[in-house]
């Protein structure tokens, strides 16, 4: 029993009030490439060339080059390439993508105003994450060890971050989890200065990680728009983001006499709110050639997360707790607000055989605001209940220095050899969103550290969209089919490594591996225009 008491101090803690893990937010705010089969085929770099529902979250104005009232539903299948069905995980899955609406109202001969309402899947979660290797004198167990005998926390005290490692200095006194909060939870009669003679620590040969994770971001968006004589173009959205995350782990530690097992469930919902502006421009009166630029608002989350997390050495079971458990702390509210996006988009048709766009977008990951509920409180003016917060300032620190900004380049092509037949192709460069050296820092003074489930954390690397695509108009309807396949390659931590400056021999420095991403996506889209 005492062998397993190390992993299950840092598996499962309890804290009253709560913020989000920097790498648990970053899984929310990435987006994907989706929409239209058109929209995708493309790449998306249809923010300055418009005329498609998708650009109703990316450049609102797009909405405004309609001319002609539409209808289009999107859907298809994800498929994850070099991955392995696991704990629970599939590698391919439907998807329903899409479904929009535009409505266009002529005022004059040159000037329109349109109205958009659109649902698109921003993020499809589906993915399986699996990752295996050596250890060398270190484990998740041993890191626990670590954290009762120096107490790693910031506050007062320098921690400088050689290649992604934190120098624990052996003077901390604060310990990370205490007696008393072991004692609630497993019954044990424990304390710290008996750590070394009565239980130590365990160091694992090996560790083996599968994750499946699903779910989706559903947004719905809301758009007016509209143009000034053909040459200015003008929209304003409203975004309503629906969060549907779940994911479920099994991290196994080979240690010389048994197997240790965390298991780790975890659900996190929640709604957001954002408002999206754009203009597109054609400088010069008698060319198609368009310049566009938007803007986007944080996002303004807030969610709720769960999760049920046991540990076994196939024996014994501990910590198994329901989020219906009155024991079970881990049912917290948070709030995450996304940072600022900016865009700027290029197009041009040549007659109507040929059209081209590129994109350009802009975000800054390090300045996400995760913060804490302070107060709940029913508002009786909206009849509903209101929450207050304030900003996690440790952990948003901790963001400044794990993420960075994004850069996005969107290229795309549409060619028409007849007025009825479209060929299309795109590509996307995202940058990295992580810091090389970044890493999840379970020493911080937060709430978000104590609550935290699970030690791994991923570095994920540029991601490489390619897609393609056609379509095909008959009569007043349209049909298109569009193929991505996206590539991310990233290195995987089972948890954060440090180096003891009072004795080597307390080093715990995690193995890393090399993972990837490749997913493949085909889509289809039907349209009615009238």
């Amino acid at each position: 029993m005492k062998k397993l008491f190390a992993i299950a101090a840092i598996a499962v803690a309890v804290m009253p009030v709560a913020a989000q893990e920097t790498y648990e937010n970053a899984k929310i705010v990435q987006e994907d490439l989706n929409g239209t089969a058109r929209y995708v085929g493309m790449g998306g770099a249809m923010e300055a060339l418009g005329a498609d529902i998708s650009t109703i979250s990316t450049n609102p104005a797009g909405i405004g080059l309609f001319r002609h009232s539409n209808v289009s539903l999107s859907m298809g299948l994800v498929s994850q390439g070099d991955a392995t069905n696991a704990v629970g995980g599939s590698t391919t899955n439907a998807s329903f993508d899409q479904l929009g609406f535009v409505y266009s109202y002529r005022i004059d001969k040159t000037s329109f105003v349109n109205i958009g309402i659109n649902y698109h899947k921003s993020r499809n979660f589906d993915m399986i994450l699996s990752a295996a290797n050596e250890l060398n004198n270190a484990s998740q167990n041993k890191l626990t060890w670590a954290k009762g005998n120096h107490g790693m926390v910031y506050e007062g005290k320098d921690v400088s971050y050689p290649n992604g490692n934190v120098i624990v200095e052996p003077d901390f006194k604060a310990p990370y989890i205490t007696c008393n909060q072991l004692d609630d939870l497993y019954g044990y009669n424990l304390n710290w200065s008996d750590r070394n003679k009565d239980w130590g620590y365990d160091a694992a040969n090996s560790y083996r990680m599968d994750r499946a994770h699903k779910g989706y971001v559903g947004e719905y968006d809301i758009n007016v728009s509209g143009n000034i004589n053909n040459r200015i173009y003008l929209g304003l959205t409203v975004g309503i983001h629906d969060v549907h995350y779940k994911h479920y782990s099994e991290y196994v530690e080979q240690m010389p006499s048994y197997d240790c097992l965390v298991a780790d469930n975890r659900e996190i919902t929640g709604m957001g709110v954002d408002v999206k502006a754009g203009v597109i421009l054609r400088p010069v009166e008698n060319s198609p050639f368009r310049i566009g630029l938007s803007i986007a608002s944080p996002t303004f989350y807030e969610l709720k997360t769960s999760n049920y997390t046991y540990i076994s050495d196939g024996q014994n079971k501990f910590g198994s707790y329901s989020i219906n458990d009155s024991r079970d702390r881990t049912n917290y509210k948070f709030r995450l607000y996304t940072p600022w996006k900016f865009g700027f988009s290029l197009g041009h048709t040549i007659g109507s055989q040929v059209a081209l766009g590129a994109s350009y977008e802009y975000a800054d990951y390090a300045s996400m605001d995760t913060r804490y509920i302070t107060g709940e409180y029913y508002d009786d003016y909206t009849d509903s209940y209101r929450t207050d917060s304030e900003s996690d300032r440790v952990m948003n620190n901790h963001t400044e220095k794990t993420l960075k900004g994004v850069h996005t380049l969107k290229l795309g092509a549409e060619i028409k050899p007849t007025n009825d037949f479209a060929i299309r192709f795109g590509y996307n460069y995202i940058s990295p969103m992580y810091q090389k050296d970044g890493f999840k820092d379970g020493s911080l003074s937060s709430d978000a550290s104590y609550i935290s489930s699970a030690t791994d954390y991923t570095n994920w690397g540029a991601t490489n969209r390619y897609t393609c695509g056609f379509g095909y108009s008959f009569d007043k309807f349209n049909v298109s089919l569009a193929y991505q396949y996206s590539t991310t390659k990233g290195t995987f931590s089972p948890f954060m490594s440090y180096y003891d400056q009072d004795d080597s021999i307390n080093d715990n420095i995690a193995t890393v591996t090399d993972v990837k991403n490749n997913r493949h996506q085909v889509l289809l889209t039907m349209g009615y225009t009238f």
